[in-house]
Protein backbone atom coordinates (compact mmCIF):
# COMPACT_ATOMS: atom_id res chain seq x y z
CA UNK A 1 0.00 0.00 0.00
CA UNK A 2 2.83 2.60 0.92
CA UNK A 3 4.52 1.53 -2.08
CA UNK A 4 1.86 2.19 -4.38
CA UNK A 5 1.35 5.70 -2.95
CA UNK A 6 4.80 6.66 -2.94
CA UNK A 7 4.49 5.94 -6.86
CA UNK A 8 1.33 7.99 -7.66
CA UNK A 9 1.91 10.73 -4.55
CA UNK A 10 5.04 12.34 -3.47
CA UNK A 11 4.65 13.97 0.24
CA UNK A 12 7.08 16.20 1.61
CA UNK A 13 8.55 16.19 4.46
CA UNK A 14 5.72 17.28 6.54
CA UNK A 15 3.56 14.78 5.30
CA UNK A 16 1.58 16.92 2.98
CA UNK A 17 1.10 16.92 -1.20
CA UNK A 18 3.10 19.66 -2.70
CA UNK A 19 1.67 22.71 -4.16
CA UNK A 20 2.33 21.17 -7.68
CA UNK A 21 4.72 21.40 -10.47
CA UNK A 22 5.69 24.54 -12.36
CA UNK A 23 5.00 25.24 -15.83
CA UNK A 24 7.82 24.26 -18.63
CA UNK A 25 9.28 26.63 -20.81
CA UNK A 26 7.38 24.98 -23.63
CA UNK A 27 4.19 24.92 -21.76
CA UNK A 28 4.66 28.73 -21.20
CA UNK A 29 5.83 29.03 -25.03
CA UNK A 30 2.48 27.67 -26.38
CA UNK A 31 0.09 29.36 -24.12
CA UNK A 32 1.69 32.68 -25.07
CA UNK A 33 1.19 31.47 -28.62
CA UNK A 34 -1.96 30.40 -28.01
CA UNK A 35 -2.57 34.47 -26.53
CA UNK A 36 -1.19 35.73 -29.48
CA UNK A 37 -3.05 34.26 -31.55
CA UNK A 38 -6.27 34.87 -30.09
CA UNK A 39 -5.60 38.33 -29.88
CA UNK A 40 -4.58 38.94 -33.38
CA UNK A 41 -7.88 37.50 -34.85
CA UNK A 42 -9.88 39.62 -31.72
CA UNK A 43 -8.41 43.10 -31.95
CA UNK A 44 -9.08 44.41 -35.12
CA UNK A 45 -12.31 43.63 -34.47
CA UNK A 46 -12.76 45.34 -31.09
CA UNK A 47 -10.70 48.01 -32.49
CA UNK A 48 -12.52 48.24 -35.45
CA UNK A 49 -15.74 48.47 -32.99
CA UNK A 50 -14.30 51.14 -31.12
CA UNK A 51 -13.57 53.05 -34.21
CA UNK A 52 -16.80 52.76 -35.66
CA UNK A 53 -18.70 54.55 -32.49
CA UNK A 54 -15.94 57.16 -32.09
CA UNK A 55 -16.61 57.97 -35.91
CA UNK A 56 -20.41 57.97 -35.18
CA UNK A 57 -20.06 59.88 -32.11
CA UNK A 58 -18.25 62.82 -33.68
CA UNK A 59 -20.62 62.64 -37.19
CA UNK A 60 -23.72 63.50 -34.65
CA UNK A 61 -21.56 66.30 -32.98
CA UNK A 62 -20.76 67.45 -36.52
CA UNK A 63 -24.09 67.65 -37.79
CA UNK A 64 -25.53 69.24 -35.03
CA UNK A 65 -23.21 71.73 -35.40
CA UNK A 66 -23.36 72.65 -38.82
CA UNK A 67 -27.06 72.21 -38.45
CA UNK A 68 -27.02 75.50 -35.89
CA UNK A 69 -24.88 77.29 -37.68
CA UNK A 70 -26.73 77.09 -41.31
CA UNK A 71 -29.96 77.80 -39.10
CA UNK A 72 -28.27 81.39 -37.98
CA UNK A 73 -27.34 82.18 -41.83
CA UNK A 74 -30.48 84.61 -43.02
CA UNK A 75 -29.74 83.36 -46.81
CA UNK A 76 -27.59 80.96 -48.21
CA UNK A 77 -27.26 82.01 -52.01
CA UNK A 78 -25.12 85.43 -53.65
CA UNK A 79 -21.76 85.16 -51.47
CA UNK A 80 -18.81 85.80 -53.45
CA UNK A 81 -18.09 85.67 -57.48
CA UNK A 82 -19.21 83.51 -60.14
CA UNK A 83 -18.39 84.04 -63.58
CA UNK A 84 -17.18 81.39 -66.27
CA UNK A 85 -14.67 81.76 -68.66
CA UNK A 86 -13.67 80.19 -71.68
CA UNK A 87 -10.47 79.09 -69.63
CA UNK A 88 -9.47 78.93 -66.37
CA UNK A 89 -7.81 82.15 -66.50
CA UNK A 90 -10.54 84.30 -68.05
CA UNK A 91 -12.81 83.09 -65.21
CA UNK A 92 -13.57 84.78 -61.80
CA UNK A 93 -14.64 82.32 -59.06
CA UNK A 94 -14.38 83.54 -55.53
CA UNK A 95 -17.64 82.23 -54.60
CA UNK A 96 -16.55 79.02 -52.11
CA UNK A 97 -13.89 80.70 -50.47
CA UNK A 98 -16.03 84.02 -50.03
CA UNK A 99 -19.44 81.95 -48.41
CA UNK A 100 -16.71 80.23 -45.53
CA UNK A 101 -15.18 83.72 -44.83
CA UNK A 102 -17.85 85.60 -44.92
CA UNK A 103 -21.23 83.77 -44.39
CA UNK A 104 -19.85 80.30 -42.51
CA UNK A 105 -17.58 81.82 -40.09
CA UNK A 106 -19.62 84.26 -38.80
CA UNK A 107 -22.07 81.11 -37.22
CA UNK A 108 -19.38 78.31 -37.01
CA UNK A 109 -16.06 78.28 -35.02
CA UNK A 110 -13.39 78.03 -37.92
CA UNK A 111 -9.64 77.85 -37.46
CA UNK A 112 -8.25 77.66 -40.99
CA UNK A 113 -9.59 78.40 -44.43
CA UNK A 114 -7.62 77.42 -48.00
CA UNK A 115 -8.16 78.28 -51.02
CA UNK A 116 -9.05 75.77 -54.00
CA UNK A 117 -5.38 75.54 -54.54
CA UNK A 118 -4.25 74.92 -50.73
CA UNK A 119 -7.04 72.65 -49.70
CA UNK A 120 -4.31 70.19 -48.36
CA UNK A 121 -3.18 73.05 -45.83
CA UNK A 122 -6.75 72.91 -44.29
CA UNK A 123 -5.85 68.76 -44.13
CA UNK A 124 -8.03 67.76 -47.18
CA UNK A 125 -6.88 64.52 -48.51
CA UNK A 126 -5.98 64.66 -52.30
CA UNK A 127 -7.73 60.71 -52.47
CA UNK A 128 -10.42 58.93 -50.79
CA UNK A 129 -11.58 55.34 -50.80
CA UNK A 130 -15.31 55.44 -51.73
CA UNK A 131 -18.24 53.57 -50.28
CA UNK A 132 -17.64 50.67 -52.58
CA UNK A 133 -14.11 50.05 -51.73
CA UNK A 134 -12.66 52.09 -54.67
CA UNK A 135 -9.67 54.67 -54.53
CA UNK A 136 -10.84 58.65 -56.30
CA UNK A 137 -9.45 62.02 -56.44
CA UNK A 138 -11.20 63.91 -54.14
CA UNK A 139 -13.12 66.67 -56.20
CA UNK A 140 -12.45 70.17 -56.66
CA UNK A 141 -15.15 71.64 -58.27
CA UNK A 142 -18.79 70.70 -58.94
CA UNK A 143 -18.11 69.03 -61.99
CA UNK A 144 -15.68 66.57 -60.71
CA UNK A 145 -18.56 65.76 -57.44
CA UNK A 146 -21.34 65.30 -59.93
CA UNK A 147 -20.89 66.47 -63.76
CA UNK A 148 -24.80 67.13 -64.04
CA UNK A 149 -24.11 70.75 -62.70
CA UNK A 150 -22.17 71.06 -65.87
CA UNK A 151 -23.52 68.71 -68.48
CA UNK A 152 -27.04 67.80 -69.45
CA UNK A 153 -29.14 64.43 -69.91
CA UNK A 154 -28.48 62.99 -73.71
CA UNK A 155 -32.08 62.25 -74.57
CA UNK A 156 -31.32 60.62 -77.60
CA UNK A 157 -32.78 62.76 -79.92
CA UNK A 158 -30.32 65.03 -80.83
CA UNK A 159 -31.40 67.31 -77.98
CA UNK A 160 -29.93 67.55 -74.24
CA UNK A 161 -31.62 68.57 -70.65
CA UNK A 162 -29.80 69.88 -67.69
CA UNK A 163 -30.76 72.05 -64.74
CA UNK A 164 -32.65 75.73 -65.57
CA UNK A 165 -29.77 77.23 -63.93
CA UNK A 166 -26.72 78.88 -66.15
CA UNK A 167 -23.78 76.07 -66.17
CA UNK A 168 -21.81 76.51 -62.88
CA UNK A 169 -18.55 75.14 -62.09
CA UNK A 170 -17.47 76.43 -58.94
CA UNK A 171 -14.18 75.39 -57.38
CA UNK A 172 -13.70 74.33 -54.10
CA UNK A 173 -12.53 75.84 -50.49
CA UNK A 174 -11.75 74.27 -47.47
CA UNK A 175 -11.44 74.66 -43.78
CA UNK A 176 -10.59 73.34 -40.20
CA UNK A 177 -12.79 72.90 -37.50
CA UNK A 178 -11.75 73.83 -33.93
CA UNK A 179 -12.62 70.17 -33.06
CA UNK A 180 -9.97 69.21 -35.83
CA UNK A 181 -12.20 67.90 -38.81
CA UNK A 182 -11.29 68.70 -42.08
CA UNK A 183 -14.31 70.04 -44.28
CA UNK A 184 -14.40 70.77 -48.17
CA UNK A 185 -16.67 72.77 -48.94
CA UNK A 186 -18.41 72.97 -52.82
CA UNK A 187 -20.89 75.99 -53.26
CA UNK A 188 -23.69 76.94 -55.71
CA UNK A 189 -24.21 81.02 -55.41
CA UNK A 190 -27.61 80.86 -57.50
CA UNK A 191 -29.49 77.96 -55.33
CA UNK A 192 -32.97 78.39 -55.15
CA UNK A 193 -35.79 77.85 -52.46
CA UNK A 194 -37.70 75.08 -51.59
CA UNK A 195 -40.60 75.53 -54.26
CA UNK A 196 -40.79 72.15 -55.75
CA UNK A 197 -43.73 71.33 -58.45
CA UNK A 198 -45.29 68.13 -58.97
CA UNK A 199 -41.52 67.58 -60.48
CA UNK A 200 -38.33 69.78 -60.61
CA UNK A 201 -34.49 69.46 -61.41
CA UNK A 202 -32.62 69.23 -57.86
CA UNK A 203 -29.40 70.85 -58.98
CA UNK A 204 -30.42 74.63 -57.77
CA UNK A 205 -31.83 72.99 -54.69
CA UNK A 206 -28.24 72.49 -53.88
CA UNK A 207 -26.38 75.51 -52.05
CA UNK A 208 -23.59 74.09 -50.28
CA UNK A 209 -22.17 70.80 -49.95
CA UNK A 210 -19.69 69.64 -47.55
CA UNK A 211 -17.28 66.54 -47.95
CA UNK A 212 -15.59 65.90 -44.35
CA UNK A 213 -12.84 64.25 -42.77
CA UNK A 214 -13.31 63.70 -38.96
CA UNK A 215 -9.31 62.94 -38.43
CA UNK A 216 -7.64 65.07 -41.10
CA UNK A 217 -5.43 63.07 -43.37
CA UNK A 218 -4.68 60.67 -40.67
CA UNK A 219 -6.86 57.71 -42.16
CA UNK A 220 -8.44 55.32 -43.13
CA UNK A 221 -9.84 57.91 -45.38
CA UNK A 222 -12.54 56.01 -46.81
CA UNK A 223 -16.26 57.08 -47.29
CA UNK A 224 -19.11 55.54 -44.32
CA UNK A 225 -16.00 55.45 -41.83
CA UNK A 226 -14.04 58.60 -41.09
CA UNK A 227 -15.26 61.03 -44.64
CA UNK A 228 -18.80 61.73 -44.84
CA UNK A 229 -20.94 64.40 -46.35
CA UNK A 230 -23.46 67.11 -45.58
CA UNK A 231 -25.86 68.87 -47.87
CA UNK A 232 -27.30 72.14 -47.19
CA UNK A 233 -30.46 72.57 -49.16
CA UNK A 234 -32.71 75.60 -50.36
CA UNK A 235 -31.31 79.28 -50.37
CA UNK A 236 -33.72 80.00 -47.66
CA UNK A 237 -35.89 78.37 -44.90
CA UNK A 238 -32.34 75.78 -45.19
CA UNK A 239 -31.82 72.67 -43.56
CA UNK A 240 -28.85 69.93 -43.11
CA UNK A 241 -28.53 66.40 -44.40
CA UNK A 242 -26.19 63.87 -43.50
CA UNK A 243 -26.98 60.64 -45.26
CA UNK A 244 -24.58 57.59 -44.73
CA UNK A 245 -25.85 55.03 -47.48
CA UNK A 246 -25.46 51.01 -47.42
CA UNK A 247 -23.21 49.90 -49.85
CA UNK A 248 -26.01 48.87 -52.57
CA UNK A 249 -29.13 48.89 -53.37
CA UNK A 250 -31.52 46.66 -52.17
CA UNK A 251 -33.57 46.02 -55.20
CA UNK A 252 -37.07 47.26 -55.74
CA UNK A 253 -40.41 47.28 -54.18
CA UNK A 254 -43.81 49.55 -53.88
CA UNK A 255 -43.63 52.70 -51.76
CA UNK A 256 -44.93 50.35 -48.93
CA UNK A 257 -42.51 48.03 -49.07
CA UNK A 258 -38.92 50.24 -49.04
CA UNK A 259 -38.69 50.00 -45.42
CA UNK A 260 -39.27 46.34 -44.87
CA UNK A 261 -36.38 45.86 -47.55
CA UNK A 262 -34.36 48.53 -45.33
CA UNK A 263 -34.74 46.73 -42.47
CA UNK A 264 -34.17 43.23 -43.79
CA UNK A 265 -30.90 44.43 -44.91
CA UNK A 266 -29.73 45.61 -41.98
CA UNK A 267 -31.70 46.27 -38.63
CA UNK A 268 -30.19 49.54 -38.01
CA UNK A 269 -31.08 51.28 -41.27
CA UNK A 270 -33.96 53.09 -43.25
CA UNK A 271 -35.44 55.13 -46.04
CA UNK A 272 -33.64 58.18 -46.57
CA UNK A 273 -35.91 60.86 -47.19
CA UNK A 274 -36.25 63.04 -50.43
CA UNK A 275 -33.67 65.80 -49.18
CA UNK A 276 -31.32 62.78 -48.15
CA UNK A 277 -31.72 61.07 -51.39
CA UNK A 278 -30.60 64.31 -52.74
CA UNK A 279 -28.03 64.37 -51.12
CA UNK A 280 -26.92 61.35 -52.59
CA UNK A 281 -27.58 62.31 -56.05
CA UNK A 282 -25.01 64.95 -55.47
CA UNK A 283 -22.28 62.93 -53.76
CA UNK A 284 -22.99 59.78 -56.48
CA UNK A 285 -19.12 59.16 -57.28
CA UNK A 286 -18.34 58.82 -53.47
CA UNK A 287 -21.45 56.24 -52.85
CA UNK A 288 -20.19 54.57 -56.14
CA UNK A 289 -23.69 55.94 -58.01
CA UNK A 290 -22.10 57.29 -61.10
CA UNK A 291 -22.33 57.16 -65.00
CA UNK A 292 -25.20 58.04 -67.69
CA UNK A 293 -27.77 55.37 -68.88
CA UNK A 294 -26.99 53.56 -65.04
CA UNK A 295 -29.65 51.32 -63.36
CA UNK A 296 -30.53 54.24 -60.58
CA UNK A 297 -33.78 55.11 -61.90
CA UNK A 298 -36.12 56.21 -59.80
CA UNK A 299 -35.60 55.91 -56.00
CA UNK A 300 -37.65 55.92 -53.31
CA UNK A 301 -37.54 58.28 -50.27
CA UNK A 302 -39.95 58.19 -47.15
CA UNK A 303 -41.07 61.48 -48.26
CA UNK A 304 -44.51 60.96 -48.50
CA UNK A 305 -47.28 63.60 -50.77
CA UNK A 306 -50.72 62.40 -50.38
CA UNK A 307 -52.41 58.94 -49.62
CA UNK A 308 -51.80 58.01 -53.67
CA UNK A 309 -48.33 59.79 -53.87
CA UNK A 310 -45.00 59.94 -52.28
CA UNK A 311 -41.87 61.40 -53.84
CA UNK A 312 -38.85 59.68 -55.17
CA UNK A 313 -35.65 61.31 -57.26
CA UNK A 314 -34.27 60.32 -60.79
CA UNK A 315 -30.58 59.57 -60.79
CA UNK A 316 -30.73 59.43 -64.59
CA UNK A 317 -32.06 62.97 -65.22
CA UNK A 318 -31.47 64.39 -61.96
CA UNK A 319 -35.10 65.03 -60.69
CA UNK A 320 -37.32 64.51 -57.99
CA UNK A 321 -40.62 63.44 -59.20
CA UNK A 322 -44.07 62.42 -57.64
CA UNK A 323 -44.81 58.77 -58.27
CA UNK A 324 -47.99 56.50 -57.78
CA UNK A 325 -47.04 54.35 -54.34
CA UNK A 326 -47.86 51.27 -56.15
CA UNK A 327 -45.17 51.52 -58.60
CA UNK A 328 -42.25 49.34 -58.05
CA UNK A 329 -38.76 51.13 -57.91
CA UNK A 330 -35.77 51.15 -56.07
CA UNK A 331 -34.50 51.51 -52.70
CA UNK A 332 -31.39 52.77 -51.23
CA UNK A 333 -31.27 52.40 -47.38
CA UNK A 334 -28.81 54.42 -45.11
CA UNK A 335 -27.72 53.92 -41.92
CA UNK A 336 -29.80 55.34 -38.72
Amino acid sequence: MGSELADDVKFNANGREPAGRAFTMAEILLSLTIIGVVAAITLPSLTGNINERTWNTQRKALYARFSQAIALMPALNGYGTYTAGTDSASAVDTAAETFVTEGLSKVLKINNICDSEHLQDCGIVSSYTTVGGNTKPIPTNLEELNRRFVHGWDNGDGTSTTNPQKDINTRAAGFETQNGESILVLYNPYCVGNDVKSWDFIQPMMCANFIYDLNGNKGPNTVGKDIGVMTALFSSDSIVVAPVPLVTNVGSAKYQDAGVLCRNQDSDSRVPNREELMSIFYNSTLFDMVGDNNAYDNIWSSSNDSVENAWTVNFNLARTYKLQKTYSVSVRCIKR
